[in-house]
């Protein structure tokens, strides 16, 4: 999936002229943690978030500063935070270092970039102007939907084990030399042994998000590779379980 396939197409936006208290009622009024802040053709010149109004004087947040810091640094910099502690329109507080992304970006470029640069939000920009956003909900509605999608389920006790089995191909933390798998009436069981209890767990989501498993039997044993410590399956809740519905 790319960002033309979720992105939100009907944007609220801004002007550099707009003052703060407009743009703080539409963030309020559409429920919206950001506005692109954009010229008479569209083009985007800076965005304003939630963030740039946290240190305001009206609510008395400013940023404590230290007489020797400005004294290293020069007065410049206390200006320029005196603009956006009491500064009126988007332009005096907007961020100008936009992050945006292509209509064919793809939603893993989408999510490397807001968590590598903590943030919320990307306009999508073709051709240099702003055709719509990406933001974190518009993710979560993917995952949604992605989820409610149905899938077709496994025939036979057969094809869920090769299910399965195709799964755990695809991760690299599956020892499956000491690993034994079977599956009876759409049961799956697990026998063997891992080195680590975390495989406990993403074992039995594997089979879980297979259609068609009715439950899972837990017969792991888990060895520590360290100190050898052994815990037996029958420690461990080893009982059949079912699985999420869909």
């Amino acid at each position: 999936m790319n960002a033309s396939e979720i992105m939100t197409r009907t944007i609220v936006t801004v002007t550099r002229g707009t003052p703060i208290r407009e743009a703080i009622r539409l963030m309020l009024n559409h429920k919206i943690s950001g506005l692109p802040v954009v010229d008479a053709t569209g083009k985007v010149e800076g965005i304003l978030t939630e963030g740039d109004l946290l240190r305001r004087s009206e609510i008395a947040t400013e940023q404590r500063r230290w007489p020797w810091l400005d004294f290293l640094l020069g007065t410049g910099r206390a200006a320029a935070e005196y603009v956006r502690t009491h500064g009126r329109s988007c332009e005096q507080l907007m961020s100008r270092d936009v992050i945006s992304v292509a209509p064919e970006t793809s939603l893993a470029e989408i999510v490397e970039l807001m968590e590598r640069r903590r943030i919320k939000r990307l306009p999508v920009i073709e051709n240099g102007v702003l055709v719509g956003i990406v933001s974190r909900p518009d993710l979560l509605a993917a995952v949604a939907r992605a989820l409610d999608s149905p899938q077709s389920p496994a025939d036979g006790d057969d094809a869920i084990r090769e299910r399965v089995l195709a799964e755990l191909a695809k991760v690299d933390w599956a020892s499956r030399s000491g690993l034994k798998i079977t599956v009876v009436d759409g049961i799956v069981a697990f026998d063997g042994v891992i080195l680590d209890e975390h495989e406990r767990g993403a074992l039995r989501v594997a089979a879980e998000n297979v259609p068609g498993v009715k439950g899972i039997i837990d017969r792991l044993v888990w060895v520590e590779p360290v100190s050898g410590t052994v815990l037996e399956a029958g420690d461990h809740d080893s009982s059949t379980s079912e699985p999420p519905a869909r």
